[in-house]
């Protein structure tokens, strides 16, 4: 028997599987559902955080936890909303995630580079010491598994369910407002740090989703703006204090309007201002595709068009 025909490998291909099936229970209601999943998902991200603390600096155990942290995110997601849901996990759909992680890497990247270039222009970015190729895969395996980890809570639970509930803008702004939260208990978070992360992060990734409706993409952008930041050019990232060292060693002075002081360039005003650009672009593109729901529509015509 060849191995791609195990049980298990069999198991898993149908939870991604985009085949309709038939329902065999009854489907909870979106509050229900947004409790259960919030609370495995906890315990999800408690094992991811376990993982990275096993693999330390270690590159190649970081590149490995990494990606067992990612596809354990994955799958547990794919086996609930099957479950919960009753229906295919259309936004995890593996034919577009080729596409639309290297799109949203890119797009991730070339954001932060505009963000730092505007920085370096103010003179508040430089570099001292010599490159870090490890550190960088080292950041790299600890940066995929949080971007999938986080993108499934914060915008396939929270922004999908809260949608369900609200309506776009009420989960575009109570999603942002939690993600920006989180960040709150890394070590060198600020209350303005937190407030720039809800708008240029969550914002822009949660109009990103309404506007794709798959999770590949702001999995991609939240990979590719990490990675860059702190695998790339070596700066703190949401006041996250003590991460491995980079590809280079940046140094961050000035005023902290321009840098983002203890925070990282990620509470600049020029990261809000960048991240403005796409998410404006994402909100007009959700609006052609008809992706905006409002409380009104959705208690009307039910709410099988965001599944």
């Amino acid at each position: 028997m060849s191995p791609w025909d195990a049980p298990s490998v069999q198991w898993l291909k149908r939870q991604f599987s985009q085949s309709p099936f038939e329902p065999t229970r009854r489907v909870w209601p979106a509050g229900v559902r947004l409790t259960v999943m919030v609370v495995l998902f906890v315990l999800v991200t408690g094992l991811a955080a376990g993982m990275r603390s096993m693999a330390g600096d270690n590159p190649v155990l970081s590149l490995l936890f990494g990606a067992a942290a990612a596809m354990v995110a994955l799958t547990v997601y794919a086996a609930a909303v099957r479950l919960l849901e009753q229906r295919p996990v259309s936004e995890l759909d593996t034919v577009v995630a080729g596409p639309g992680l290297r799109r949203g890497t890119l797009a991730g990247v070339g954001l932060f580079v505009a963000t730092l270039a505007l920085i370096a222009l103010f003179g508040g970015y430089g570099t001292k010491g010599g490159a870090s190729v490890g550190g960088a895969f080292t950041i790299l395996g600890m940066m995929a598994g949080i971007a999938v980890v986080e993108e499934i809570l914060f915008r396939g639970i929270v922004f999908r369910l809260v949608e369900q509930l609200t309506g776009t803008r009420g989960a575009l702004a109570f999603s942002g407002v939690l993600f920006g939260a989180l960040h709150l208990v890394n070590s060198g978070a600020t209350v303005w740090g937190a407030l720039a992360i809800a708008i240029e992060a969550g914002v822009m990734l949660g109009a990103a989703y309404a506007a794709m409706r798959t999770l590949w993409l702001p999995i991609g952008l939240h990979l590719g703006w990490n990675f860059a930041l702190s695998g790339i050019f070596g700066v703190t990232v949401s006041g996250n204090e003590g991460m491995p060292a980079g590809l280079l060693h940046g140094v961050l002075s000035g005023p902290t309007a321009v840098t983002g002081g203890g925070f990282g360039p990620e509470a600049s005003v020029f990261a809000i201002l960048v991240c403005m650009v796409p998410t404006v672009m994402f909100l007009r593109l959700a609006k052609r595709r008809d992706h905006l729901y409002t409380r009104r529509q959705l208690r009307s015509e039910g709410t099988r068009a965001l599944s």
